[in-house]
């Protein structure tokens, strides 16, 4: 995976990059199992946990971008 968006499913992103699950536990998104939680979009994710979407996806590709 060379880059995240705000469309792709909780599940799709870990499913290709596990390293990245630290990120969601910081927002508070402890449920990384949940059916729920995996089918949601990163997008959701942020909303419900009141999260800027803008600034996890930079964080993210960032840590993707030096692997």
């Amino acid at each position: 995976m060379t880059q995240v968006t705000r469309d792709m499913t909780i599940g799709s992103i870990l499913d290709e990059c596990r390293d990245v699950a630290p990120f969601f536990l910081e927002m508070g998104m402890h449920c990384l199992g949940c059916p729920a939680s995996r089918g949601e979009t990163l997008e959701q994710a942020c909303m419900v946990h009141g999260v800027n979407a803008d600034e996890l996806i930079a964080k993210i590709n960032d840590f993707l971008a030096g692997k």
